[in-house]
C-alpha cells in the first residue's frame, strides 16, 4: 500500500506488484526516493473539458519537474496485467510507448475502458499501464476532480484541464497491509 498525503486528505493506493511488476516498480521507486514530496495533482479531465476521444474522466499528478535519475519503463498493457481502467484504478501517464514512468500517474474517475488495450483513445491501441487502485480516499480524488481548471496551457490538448491551484502531495510512503508504516 502507498499513502499519498495531500492538502485535501489522504489517498491510499494498493499497488499490484505481481500483476504489473514493471509499472509498479517505477511508481514505488519514485515513492521510496521521496520524489513525490513537493509533487502535486495538476490536471483534471472531465466530460466538459476532455479533448480526446472517447471522452474520459481522471485526475493526473506526480513529480513537479523532471526526474532524470530514474528511467522510463517498458509498456505493460492491460492485456499483460489484466488490470482494467475502472473507477479508482491508477495508471502511468505516457505519450509514445516506452515514455512512461512512475513520475506521472493518473487515477480514473469512473470506469474508463477507452484507456485499456485495444481501445481507440491512443492511436497505437496499446492503452495505458494500470498498476494499482485507490482503496481509501476516493472522496479526495473526486474533490480534486471537481476543482477549477483554468491555468493556461501551452498544449491545446490540455487546455482547460490544468488545475488553477495545484493540490500538493505533502508526503508519499509505503504502508503495511495491517496499517503499520
Amino acid at each position: 500500500m502507498v499513502v499519498l498525503e495531500t492538502e485535501l486528505g489522504d489517498i491510499t493506493i494498493e499497488v499490484y506488484e505481481e500483476q504489473a511488476p514493471i509499472s509498479s516498480a517505477s511508481f514505488l521507486d519514485h515513492v521510496d526516493g521521496g520524489y513525490f514530496e513537493g509533487g502535486a495533482f495538476w490536471r483534471t479531465v472531465t466530460t466538459e473539458n476532455d479533448h480526446g476521444s472517447p471522452i474520459i474522466e481522471a485526475i493526473q499528478g506526480g513529480v513537479i519537474g523532471e526526474v532524470t535519475e530514474l528511467p522510463t519503463v517498458e509498456h505493460e498493457s492491460t492485456s499483460d496485467s489484466g488490470i482494467l481502467h475502472e473507477d479508482g484504478v491508477v495508471s502511468l501517464g505516457r505519450s509514445d510507448l516506452g515514455t512512461a514512468s512512475g513520475a506521472s500517474f493518473f487515477i480514473c474517475v469512473g470506469d474508463q475502458p477507452a484507456l485499456d488495450f485495444g481501445a481507440t483513445r491512443n492511436p497505437d491501441r496499446q492503452g495505458f499501464a494500470a498498476f494499482g487502485k485507490v482503496v481509501d480516499g476516493m472522496d479526495v480524488v473526486r474533490a480534486i476532480h471537481r476543482r477549477e481548471a483554468n491555468r493556461p496551457s501551452d498544449d491545446p490538448y490540455t487546455e482547460g484541464q490544468l488545475l488553477t491551484e495545484y493540490v500538493h502531495i505533502v508526503s508519499a510512503y509505503r504502508r503495511g497491509i495491517a496499517g503499520e508504516e
